[in-house]
């Protein structure tokens, strides 16, 4: 996917204040709008700069877009970063539920959005998901706007569950039309047994609400952060387990992780690369615990020495009837 460049479609440098991106796509609406305008190109180029128009326009939108334009590392070629939006806090649904225009000037949902925006912001409009806005009804009292956030947590934060302190990012316009980031802590318990994906709300914890009503509540979208050995599957927990070529022909016992400590695993006889032993219920927690499961992967010893690979020649001699290629033969 290729990268956009939304300042430089518009024409406007990356500090632009909110008003001057607003008047850099009205005028080159006008010039480029398909029923006024004589360019060649112009239906194209109109699409393009109400894209980048849409991205900056909103302060949230244009708060998450400067960060992956700070983390693009040049090129043209691109894909967001995994968890590029972890500790942004959003009115509305966040990046991934494209939160709204916040002064009614552009083209509407119904644009016709890239990939590289899509990948950023998604398709859906505001509402409808947790994190929704709340708006304002006649000027009288009114619930503040649901927040929403992506926070990511080590595996073992899942597996256990606690209390951790998280750290979030609001982005706000200040009174010259800049966007900055508004930071503060929050302590959160993580349930034991928390999946990826899952929303935990913290009530009271949104926008403050107006005429006396309550503020609104704060949805944390988590993300488990990728472990050095543990692969998390649903509920399940899988890892590679190595076993040498005589523990997978004869069985053993051997000691394997978990993310609560090391455990005693039987390797049945005549093991195959590949094959899953499972471990009940030592996945994530729940109604109904998740298993975790060693994936086996045979790990042959080095033959380097002369007495290596002495070794190996005798062990070829003792099976000279096999193939590891019957699968290929006719």
């Amino acid at each position: 996917m290729d990268f956009k460049d939304y300042y430089a479609t518009l024409g406007v440098e990356p500090g632009a204040t909110h008003d001057e991106i607003r008047r850099a796509y009205r005028k080159l609406a006008r010039k480029f709008h398909p029923d006024v305008s004589s360019e060649p190109d112009a239906e194209a180029r109109f699409k393009e700069v109400a894209e980048a128009h849409e991205a900056l326009i909103d302060v949230e939108r244009r708060a998450a877009y400067d960060e992956i334009a700070r983390r693009h590392a040049g090129g043209q070629t691109f894909e967001p970063p995994p968890g590029w939006d972890s500790g942004f806090e959003f009115s509305g649904a966040g990046p991934g539920g494209m939160p709204g225009r916040d002064d009614g000037d552009g083209p509407g949902d119904a644009a016709d959005f890239s990939q590289f925006f899509e990948s950023l912001f998604g398709r859906s409009a505001p509402g409808g998901e947790p994190g929704a806005r709340r708006g304002r009804s006649g000027g009288g009292p009114a619930q503040g706007r649901d927040h929403h956030a992506k926070v990511a947590i080590e595996l073992p934060d899942a597996y256990r569950g606690g209390r951790r302190t998280i750290s979030l990012r609001l982005p706000v316009r200040d009174a010259a039309g800049q966007v900055r980031l508004q930071e503060r802590q929050l302590e959160v318990v993580i349930p034991k047994g928390v999946r990826p994906g899952q929303h935990l709300r913290l009530a009271g914890q949104g926008a403050a609400g107006h005429g006396g009503a309550p503020a609104g509540d704060l949805y944390l979208e988590i993300e488990i952060l990728p472990h050095p050995v543990f692969r998390i599957d649903g509920a399940d927990i899988q890892f590679d387990l190595p076993l040498a070529p005589w523990e997978a022909a004869l069985g053993a016992t051997v000691t394997v992780p978990t993310p609560d400590g090391s455990v005693q695993l039987d390797v049945p006889p005549a093991s195959s690369q590949g094959r899953r032993l499972r471990l009940k219920g030592k996945g994530l927690a729940g109604k109904v615990p998740g298993d975790l499961y060693a994936v086996l992967s045979i790990a042959l010893p080095p033959s380097v020495s002369d007495s290596d690979k002495a070794a190996y020649r005798a062990f070829a001699q003792a099976f000279a009837g096999y193939t590891a290629r019957t699968a290929l033969e006719d």
